[in-house]
């Protein structure tokens, strides 16, 4: 097919007309610029997923009608996005003749005092339901408008609907040190690094320290960690750290038991058991080739149940009630569903499962927390415990003197039998997953199993959910790296029982999206960056840029036609890395680990020659271009196994010669580490996420000495050079 747009025959089409109107994509180009228009069945079976009902001729010509019945029905769009300093306009439906009205009431619950004009709509011509001609009027948003979320209020003849106000700053402002230059820190997956302290699994404790000693030791200004969402309350424990069951909450498997303020309340005998549960997973921090996640967590969970049942002061009773208060209902959906998984078991997927014949509201639950308070309110309680020890770190790394400190980083979706599915279900859609098309990494697409969130649901509720999500997480960081951000403009839906081959994209509103991110980054003094690697259509990366979005620059993927890109050349409006987790360390790609890892797997859908062919020229072309750019010397490649560090650190002074505003060094790149932490495409095939922290002849490095690694302080310097 040599055609880059759909012809006006198949635009004219009612399927494709509807999937259209509510934002699915029925064509698109791939990586490879290879063209490509969606199957009818698979329009059908997104637009079910979206709640549209495609399945006729007839269906199709009913659903059209409703959606602009119910568009031209409503006085004011659910959810409004006003741009501070700037004058905007919202149109408004009004029957002809009459005179609308419009107010506004501050987040803080107060009047806006201004006058709101009302002026002409967009001229469209006018629209008939129930036999009244409906046309547009505009309601000027004015410059000094303040930022916050607000309620828009427009009445008609008596009739009053409100919408969601959402004003925000224009872009999210560098920090005055990224202006005129750029800051560093390091890319660390916390579960891989443990100390002598540790329970078998890296923890919140163990990340205060190494932003501690990251800042003392190495002088950096960040530490981007990965994914620290909710998780399962009892083993088994997903490993990935990217399906989490809720976005909303942290990781309480996280918890320092030692560190949380009641443990010092214990008698002599809990004390003890407490000792005995740390011994006895102990040994787990030695162990180099697979972490224990599930020992770890059968033995914490019952120290925090002894630390729980301890009981707290006034003082600390009143701010988890504070705590319990401020979070509502949402705390409540979680630590219900822990309750159930707990008492009931893992969601399964099928029938009889509770998570399918029960919801929020059935009587059962009413009774199951009823039946066990206490444990109900020992879940909310490691909640608060959780959420505490993660900000303690942020506080820590900031009194330290880092700039930016925790980079948080955000999943771009959730578990399907997780608690934000299971408690608010209308909030996704019903019968699609997301993932990625086929690309030259991953040749037959990939399916995260994750439900996307209803882009229907996100306007009708003014983005509450994700308004949310995103202030919880600058509550406890500096910055957010948002994975796949392209899912804020459009998000790669699989319907039920398609391969990864067979799905549609699905816009999103990323103008407001991107406000709401500008918004909170603008409260919390932080920092936005958004993963947005692979098949990204240009208008997103100015989009970002436009927005103070940092993007990614990976230093193996910034090349053209098989040739690499000078480091100089780059963005600046960018994070920049030699890597990712998703590829080996730089020694481990260096030695192919990739080729052999993907040929073991079963990954590659040609022969392995030709992959490795394309690896190694792949690893000429890098040569070659840190070679005519000054960062290695040529003669290095003589024997580049022997000399194999000094290419790892021309890797970095190539990293250092960019112009990017942030750049971030790999702690398993530093110590020699050679495994990849994750190869997508796989489950439980190769141990995803499950890899502790090693160096290049498989010795674990502890965190008491990581910091004062050799080679770390080698690249530590390049980078403070």
């Amino acid at each position: 097919m040599t055609e880059r747009t759909e012809s006006e025959e198949r635009l004219a089409r009612p399927l494709v007309h509807l999937a259209r109107l509510v934002g699915v994509a029925t064509s698109y180009v791939g990586m490879s610029d290879d063209y490509h228009e969606i199957d009818d069945d698979v329009l059908v079976a997104v637009l079910a997923a979206l709640g549209i009902d495609a399945s006729s001729d007839t269906a199709i010509k009913d659903s059209i009608r409703r959606i602009h019945d119910e568009r031209r029905g409503r006085l004011v769009s659910p959810t409004v996005l006003h741009i501070v300093g700037r004058e905007d306009s919202v149109l408004i439906n009004t029957p002809i003749l009459a005179v609308p009205s419009a107010s506004i009431t501050l987040e803080n619950g107060e009047p806006y005092e201004g006058t709101l004009q009302i002026g002409p709509g967009d001229g469209s011509q006018a629209y008939v339901i129930n036999d009244q001609f409906i046309a547009t009027a505009a309601v000027n948003l004015p410059a000094d408008l303040p930022v916050g979320y607000h309620t828009l209020h427009v009445t008609v003849n008596g009739r009053q609907q409100d919408a969601t106000l959402i004003s925000a700053p224009d872009k999210v402002e560098l920090l005055d040190p990224m202006k005129g230059g750029h800051l560093w820190g390091w890319m660390a997956q916390l579960y891989s690094i443990r100390s002598a302290d540790s329970w078998g699994v890296g923890d919140y404790e163990d990340l205060r320290r190494m932003v501690i000693e990251a800042k003392a030791k190495t002088d950096a200004d960040f530490i981007l960690v990965n994914p620290l969402h909710a998780a399962e309350p009892v083993s088994p424990l997903t490993p990935s750290p990217y399906l989490p069951v809720s976005r909303r909450f942290v990781n309480f498997t996280y918890i320092r038991p030692e560190a949380i303020e009641e443990f010092g309340l214990l008698d002599d005998q809990a004390r003890a058991e407490v000792k005995s549960l740390h011994e006895g997973v102990e040994p787990l921090n030695g162990d180099t080739q697979l972490l224990d996640r599930d020992a770890m967590w059968r033995n914490k969970m019952r120290a925090l149940w002894a630390i729980f049942k301890a009981g707290r002061s006034a003082a600390r009773q009143a701010q988890f009630e504070a705590y319990k208060a401020s979070c509502g209902e949402e705390l409540e959906a979680y630590a219900t569903w822990c309750l159930c998984y707990d008492k009931w078991g893992a969601p399964n997927g099928q029938p009889d499962n509770w998570e399918k014949t029960y919801t929020k509201n059935s009587p059962e639950i009413t009774a199951l927390r009823g039946q066990y308070p206490d444990t109900l309110d020992f879940y909310r309680w490691m909640e608060w415990i959780a959420s505490e020890q993660l900000e303690g770190a942020q506080r820590a790394a900031r009194e330290a003197g880092m700039r930016i400190g925790i980079m948080a980083d955000m999943a771009v979706g959730v578990h399907p039998t997780g608690a934000d599915v299971w408690w608010n279900p209308e909030r996704f859609a019903k019968g699609a997953t997301v993932g990625a098309p086929p690309d030259m990494f991953n040749q037959q697409g990939q399916d995260w199993s994750q439900p996307p969130l209803s882009p229907i649901d996100l306007e009708n509720t003014g983005y509450r959910t994700y308004r949310n999500m995103v202030h919880g997480m600058f509550a406890q960081a500096g910055a957010v790296r948002i994975d796949h951000i392209l899912g804020l403009f459009r998000l790669w839906w699989i319907p039920e029982g398609k391969p990864a081959t067979e799905g549609a994209y699905v816009h999103y509103d990323a103008d407001i999206m991107l406000g709401i991110l500008a918004l909170e980054a603008s409260r919390a003094g932080g920092v936005v960056v958004g993963e947005d690697l692979g098949v990204v259509p240009e208008y997103v990366a100015d989009s970002l840029s436009s927005h103070g979005i940092l993007g990614c620059a990976v230093e193996w993927f910034e090349q053209f036609d098989g040739v690499f890109r000078a480091p100089s050349d780059w963005r600046p409006y960018a994070l920049a890395s030699v890597n990712t987790h998703d590829l080996p360390p730089a020694a481990g790609y260096l030695e192919y680990e990739h080729v052999t890892l993907r040929e073991q797997l079963g990954l590659l859908t040609g022969p392995k020659e030709d992959f490795e062919r394309s690896a190694r020229a792949e690893h000429k072309a890098m040569m070659s271009m840190l070679v005519d750019n000054g960062y290695l010397d040529p003669a290095l490649l003589d024997d580049e196994k022997a000399n194999e560090w000094q290419i790892v650190e021309s890797l970095y002074r190539a990293l250092k010669g960019s112009p990017c505003k942030l750049l971030a060094a790999s702690i398993t790149d530093a110590v020699g580490e050679k495994r990849a932490q994750n190869q997508p495409g796989t489950n439980n095939e190769y141990p995803n996420w499950r890899i502790p922290l090693a160096d290049g002849k498989g010795n674990v490095v502890p965190l008491e000495d990581l910091f004062d690694n050799e080679h770390l302080q080698r690249i530590a310097g390049i980078m403070n050079a």
